[in-house]
């Protein structure tokens, strides 16, 4: 099935992040041809949704092809938080979009940055778009701005370009930077491979005859190892099911029928870009996202799964994302919370909390490593707001 390689694959994955309506899916069509916002309820209220996806290509002078990225387009909706937070996972570096015609920071541009400082994203560039809509003592203004507020939450002095991504001014010095300031990371092929699934649907269409039905496909990011046509893998923590009426979570195995980075089939890939996996598991279960948020790895060499999660927890001092300056207060004893953990998002119920301590029983599992951490939202003012993070125990 698989054909031969035809294109230069991409090495890393850069998240396009920031408050709603600054611009990233703008930005994203400016850079790559492809406009994001695919999903019929995004084109009526013009904001992302789900996680978008793009490739771009990096030229030299000559006008030849060196280097080949994935965008991910992130929601910046508060209501939306989860989803950019899960994004943020299969991501290597990440651009910060920030609108010239509004103060900074905006809610969601706090909480975006504060993301990825939990996940350890330090290659950042800052945009600052909308120069056009601006005076010019209006845009310097703004950028001084930003230069503080990045400076305050990063601890050093992240680049910053002003462009107007809509009438594609300084569009190319984006590429420059992104060539200059986001290399691509070192990556060790050796180690067990491992998959973050971002997504996952049915690529079927309706009347399709039986003997000529596709397998399910995931998609998302490779985030060590190799995987290649033909190998077996175990998708976790898998579907749910229900067995002598309780609901329990089951393992998947199949097996690799192709791989796809854009538009080329090849025969074996590594950490880098946006990734699509066919496989020969039954569409039903792919199809509509149903696996995402599972993690995909080799038999026998996965991470754990936990239904409950002893947690090391480190809380801000303030709630991210809303305008007033209100306190973050302890994690109370039956508090639902959200977690985050890799692409995964699910619920928190605490079942036991001391200062920096905290054990949550999990309405889904997840499947993940020991040491590495999650992000944790709380319900404020009926909606989730990031007020810490947890490291697995």
């Amino acid at each position: 099935m698989a054909k031969a390689k035809t294109e230069m694959l991409p090495t890393m994955n850069i998240g396009l992040i920031g408050h709603v309506d600054h611009g990233k899916t703008t930005l994203t069509q400016a850079l790559s041809g492809k406009w994001t916002d695919t999903h019929s309820e995004e084109l009526k209220r013009g904001i992302t949704i789900k996680l978008g996806y793009a490739d771009i290509n990096i030229k030299d002078k000559k006008g030849d092809v060196v280097r080949r990225v994935s965008l991910v387009d992130a929601p910046g909706h508060e209501t939306l938080m989860a989803i950019m937070v899960s994004g943020a996972a299969i991501m290597d570096a990440a651009i910060l979009m920030v609108a010239a015609n509004e103060e900074c920071p905006q809610p969601q541009t706090t909480e975006h940055l504060t993301a990825l400082k939990i996940l350890g994203i330090k290659n950042i560039i800052i945009i600052q778009n909308k120069v056009d809509l601006v005076t010019e003592a209006q845009a310097k203004q703004n950028y001084k701005q930003i230069k503080a507020f990045a400076k305050d939450m990063l601890g050093f002095d992240a680049p910053i370009i002003p462009i107007s991504a809509q009438k594609r001014v300084n569009v190319d010095l984006v590429i420059e930077a992104i060539q200059e300031f986001m290399p691509t990371p070192d990556r060790d092929a050796s180690k067990d491979p491992e998959f973050l699934i971002a997504r996952s649907f049915d690529i079927n269409k309706p009347g399709t005859k039986i003997e000529k039905l596709k397998g399910g496909v995931i998609g998302g990011a490779i985030t060590e190892g190799q995987f290649k046509i033909g190998q077996e893998i175990e998708i976790l923590p898998g579907i749910k099911t229900e067995k002598h009426n309780q609901i329990v979570w089951q393992p998947i195995r199949t097996k690799i029928s192709s791989i796809v980075v854009g538009s080329a089939f090849i025969e074996e890939k590594g950490p880098g870009g946006s990734i699509a996996f066919e496989t020969e598991l039954d569409p039903f279960i792919t199809k509509k996202d149903g696996v995402v948020g599972s993690v995909v790895g080799i038999p026998g060499k996965m991470p754990k799964i936990y239904d409950t999660l002893e947690l090391n927890v480190e809380l801000f001092d303030k709630i991210l994302g809303i305008k007033d300056d209100m306190p973050v207060t302890p994690i109370a004893m039956n508090e639902p919370l959200v977690i985050n953990s890799g692409t995964a998002t699910t619920v928190g119920v605490t079942t036991q909390s001391t200062k920096g301590k905290t054990k949550l029983q999990l309405k889904r599992p997840i499947c993940a490593h020991k040491g590495s951490k999650v992000a944790i939202s709380r319900q404020i003012k009926a909606r989730w707001h990031l007020i810490g993070f947890g490291v697995i125990q």
